[in-house]
């Protein structure tokens, strides 16, 4: 289905010019709310109150002439972000008692911006997960068919934008938890550098995997977002010094010349046809704007993995170590046993997995400076089934957490930039997307390529049958 919606900016420059009043944006996202929540889930915490006071925040705001890049725009956080007087969940039975005490930081910058806060997203329980699956507040299906799942674990955050609910959503990414949904919903989905935004204020999967990033329908609404949420914050240590540009100013600056790194092994070497297809007249899209391919191969592809689920067992086992053991009955099963299960990693693998790390960001950089972006599929297949466990490619079955998680979390572990952009659909109607990696703080150069590959594509123009 082709369908115009009013995307961020649209809404923002609306808004501040005052042909429309934030209150009635708002009442608008909340009555496509009421449209689509029993059937997608796509909400823990709906918040009315909070985005209606919000909403005549920024109409007064917008009166005495203050500067409101997001002015009126609607968007929900998953529910690890805390809000002020509202439940984290989680998405857990374990935390459905615990109210936040503040704000997280990168929603005080959302206010300070005049966006305005619907609710709180679906997930998968604690961050962990990949299908969108979730025990306490139920599935959260994909709107392109809602037998398949959204991806995970920022389910309900790529959803809602999917949905038309919210210009905008902020997701975590700790192995691809924003650019899977984001590719499995056809939509831009960007993890930063890791220290580019804030996560104070988050609840940890992993400290030194998890990021925070937007989730959009276009590479310039996710640019103009970045602005506002980048930056460096004393809550959180992670966070670099190192000044954020303004993201959107190059994006209308051609990509002739660019160098475009095309792996010659690991990220295309099994792959669900139409993904493989998809992605291939991608990379014939961005040559015919001018941008050149180079082969490349990256080092310690299958230490990588080892080596982030070293880390991400280690580090959420620690970070839940006393809800474990207070409470570890409220968690579901699958959550409990994963959690269980980082307690049993020796400390002489978690170091070594972390030297790994190191090692794999200094080579890795080094590598990078050999092109300006590495261009992968997001994830190897399109949306599958609730309850599959494997899928089939081309060199026989793997399972779906291979198959959705081997192509994104490599770039967690090096904490590069990375973002999925929608790049086709498969012959079932099933959107995919196509993943661009760029060096530490590259953003604005993956911005701009997803946004040039955009301005010569129609793919995120199109929205769900049910949208």
């Amino acid at each position: 289905m082709m369908q115009s919606q009013p995307n961020v900016i649209e809404i923002a420059t609306a808004v501040r010019q005052r042909r429309v009043l934030a209150r009635e944006v708002i009442d608008e996202a909340l009555s496509r709310i009421t449209r689509f929540q029993e059937e997608f889930n796509v909400f823990t915490a709906i918040l009315p109150e909070i985005a209606r006071q919000q909403a005549k925040d920024v109409d007064a705001r917008v009166l005495k002439g203050d500067d409101l890049p997001l002015a009126g725009v609607p968007y929900a956080v998953k529910d690890l972000f805390d809000v002020k007087g509202v439940v984290t969940s989680r998405g857990s039975h374990a935390f459905r008692q615990q109210t936040a005490e503040s704000d997280a930081a990168v929603i005080d910058r959302l206010t300070d911006a005049g966006a305005i806060l619907l609710g709180k997203s679906n997930l998968n329980e604690c961050g962990m997960g990949f299908t969108g699956e979730n025990p306490t507040f139920g599935n959260c299906p994909n709107p392109w068919n809602p037998e398949r799942i959204s991806g995970g674990s920022s389910s309900g955050s790529a959803v809602a934008v999917s949905l038309g609910i919210c210009g905008f959503t902020l997701g975590s990414d700790t192995g691809g938890s924003i650019r899977m949904p984001a590719a499995l919903c056809s939509l831009v989905g960007l993890k930063p550098t890791y220290g580019r935004v804030s996560r104070a204020g988050t609840a940890p999967v992993s400290w030194t995997l998890d990021h925070v990033g937007p989730l959009t329908r276009t590479a310039e609404e996710a640019a103009v977002v970045l602005h506002v949420i980048a930056g460096a914050d004393s809550r959180d240590e992670a966070t670099t010094k190192r000044p954020a540009p303004d993201y959107t100013r190059d994006l209308p600056k051609q990509i002739r010349g660019l160098r475009v790194g095309i792996p010659q092994d690991w990220f295309f070497e099994s792959l669900h046809p139409d993904v493989a297809e998809a992605v291939t007249v991608a990379v014939d899209r961005l040559a015919a704007l001018g941008a050149r391919r180079i082969e490349v191969t990256l080092p310690l592809m299958r230490e990588v993995l080892g080596a982030h689920r070293a880390i991400s067992y280690s580090e959420s086992s620690s970070a839940y170590a006393s809800d474990l053991s207070d409470r570890g009955g409220e968690f579901s099963p699958a959550v409990r046993t994963s959690l269980q299960t980082g307690q049993f990693i020796p400390a002489v693998d978690y170091l070594k997995a972390q030297r790994l790390r190191r090692i794999v960001r200094r080579d890795w950089t080094r590598v990078f400076e050999r092109f300006d972006c590495l261009l992968t599929p997001t994830v190897a297949t399109p949306a599958t089934k609730f309850g599959e466990s494997a899928v089939q490619l081309p060199k026989g079955a793997t399972t779906i957490l291979n198959a959705y998680l081997d192509l994104t979390l490599p770039f967690n572990l090096s904490g590069q930039p990375a973002l999925s952009v929608p790049c086709g659909f498969s012959a079932d109607n099933l959107p995919i997307g196509m993943q661009l990696v760029g060096a530490p703080f590259a953003e604005g150069m993956l911005l701009r390529i997803a946004h040039q590959y955009q301005q010569d594509t129609d793919w995120h123009h199109r929205t769900p049958p049910v949208g």
